[in-house]
């Protein structure tokens, strides 16, 4: 329905309905309560203050745009979550920790954390078995070098949840394969502008993390603060609060964590890490090599949905490379699983809730765009000076800031508007590739507001606060980001895709 044909009321009770909705969601999400309630019940308070059929909307609409997530993601949710707890309880993760403490030691603490953190996520491990891991390794080095304690939450943060997450080409990251159905793209898209992003946001990163170190060196500010001896210890998270929010915002639950057994016998640097380069290097083989050249045209048969190689092929790809990594990783540590069904029960659980939470954050969103009042938000978005990427930055952004989830607010924005953005780069002449890239990167920026998921979990494992730790996080993941994000908007507005 064109929103020219409501009347000021109807589309005013439209608009009320949303923001409502959304209050409601964002409030009660914050509290810890599940979003597989609030969001279906917050999508059919919308609907129903439009004047909309709710019933309609809550089968139809709602459970309609969830089963199309599950049935899109489900696979690399299921696959990356079983690939992170393996890699965890084959003791793959701390040898590759434990690598880089001894090559790079206390004096390079900062920097050992980075790309220690950076390694096993841009290999494909789950971001909450990163950080159960790394924090360890970050305790002891920043222990050792006398860094203050409030800086290990960021620059853990910047070794796994930034650059590794959004930039870099390749990555196996959830966000990184959201865009593909919609754009016909791969995970390498636009590699050239994903490799500057990262070298922003890791320059920048290391740049503020190492002025203040210089700046607590000077300050006389220890690794327990100024008064080691009036510390006092932190109150442990809320376990039900960290898990619900944590489930919205990434493709790991973090109670399956504890779960399976960790060996004591570490492998070595190199059997740790030929799990995460088959997974880069498998990826790329099948999306710039194998999947081209197949004949797919019989996925345009209703039988198999009416599809195309450029919808399907990313996540082909992606499943392929984590499952070639998952045979290598159990056949190289046999020995070291001696729990194998108990860790490969936990690593399926652990990808059920995260992909039910986010796939019901999608179905809210779809009732939403269904609305007819949503047309005028449609066109707000549209109209935002800069053109198509300015505003489809801007839509990301605010959608995973709202959501406190970088995938879920994505696929919000690209299933309302992703058609619409793809139509306007045929116009404009923009390659999906870049759309693609800009897409993940806006989705990186402004999820990790306090109420993220991931954020609350760090500053949990790292024993520190919001008040402590924060602003050194706003900085190194929400300001380097966007920084690159800028970085790239510009250089793709001038010279493409590349």
């Amino acid at each position: 329905m064109d929103v020219i044909m409501l009347s000021p009321l109807a589309i005013g009770l439209g608009l009320f309905g949303m923001l409502a909705s959304l209050a409601l969601l964002i409030g009660f999400a914050y509290r810890g309560w599940t979003v597989l309630l609030l969001a279906p019940f917050a999508a059919m308070l919308a609907a129903a203050i439009s004047g909309e059929p709710v019933l309609a909307h809550w089968t139809q609409t709602f459970m309609n745009s969830a089963a199309r997530f599950l049935a899109q993601f489900f696979p690399l949710f299921l696959l990356g979550a079983l690939f992170g707890k393996l890699m965890e309880d084959s003791g793959s993760v701390k040898a590759i920790a434990d690598y880089m403490t001894e090559k790079l030691g206390a004096h390079r603490a900062i920097l050992a954390v980075v790309i220690g953190g950076a390694l096993v996520t841009y290999g494909g491990v789950s971001l909450f078995v990163a950080f159960f891991v790394i924090a360890p390794m970050a305790t002891a080095l920043f222990q050792a070098a006398n860094i203050p304690r409030r800086l290990m939450p960021a620059a853990i943060a910047l070794g796994t949840s930034t650059f590794t997450m959004s930039a870099l080409p390749g990555t196996p990251a959830i966000q990184n394969a959201i865009p593909m159905p919609f754009f016909g793209t791969t995970p390498f898209a636009a590699p050239g502008l994903g490799v500057i992003a990262s070298i922003v946001m890791v320059a920048f990163g290391l740049w503020w993390l190492s002025l203040q170190q210089s700046r607590a060196k000077a300050a006389n500010e220890g690794f327990d603060g100024f008064h080691a001896a009036a510390q006092v210890a932190k109150p442990a998270a809320d376990s039900g609060l960290v898990r619900e929010r944590a489930t919205v915002s990434q493709s790991f639950d973090p109670e399956e964590v504890a779960r399976g057994h960790i060996s004591e016998d570490l492998p070595s640097f190199g059997i740790a890490m030929t799990p995460l380069v088959l997974v880069v290097l498998v990826n790329f083989v099948m999306n710039v090599i194998v999947l081209p050249r197949i004949d797919a045209d019989y996925l345009a048969d209703a039988r198999w949905g009416g599809t195309s190689l450029a919808a399907v092929g990313g996540v082909w790809g992606v499943c392929v490379a984590l499952t070639v990594a998952i045979i290598a990783l159990v056949l190289l540590n046999r020995r070291r699983l001696p729990a194998l069904r108990a860790t490969i029960d936990a690593g399926a659980n652990a990808s059920v809730l995260p992909v039910l939470s986010v796939g019901s954050l999608v179905g809210y969103g779809a009732v939403i765009a269904a609305l007819p009042a949503f047309a005028l938000v449609r066109e707000w978005v549209l109209g935002i000076g800069g053109g198509p990427l300015v505003s489809l930055a801007v839509a990301t952004n605010l959608l995973a800031a709202l959501t406190g989830s970088a995938s879920g607010g994505l696929t919000i924005a690209l299933d309302a508007l992703g058609s619409t953005y793809l139509q306007l780069a045929g116009q404009y002449g923009i390659d999906p590739a870049l759309l693609h890239r800009v897409a993940v990167i806006s989705s990186g920026t402004l999820d990790s507001l306090p109420h993220n998921g991931a954020v609350v979990t760090l500053l949990a494992v790292c024993g520190s606060t919001h008040r402590e730790s924060y602003r050194d996080i706003v900085i190194v993941g929400i300001l380097g980001a966007l920084l690159a994000l800028v970085v790239v908007i510009v250089l793709g507005s001038l010279v493409g895709s590349f």
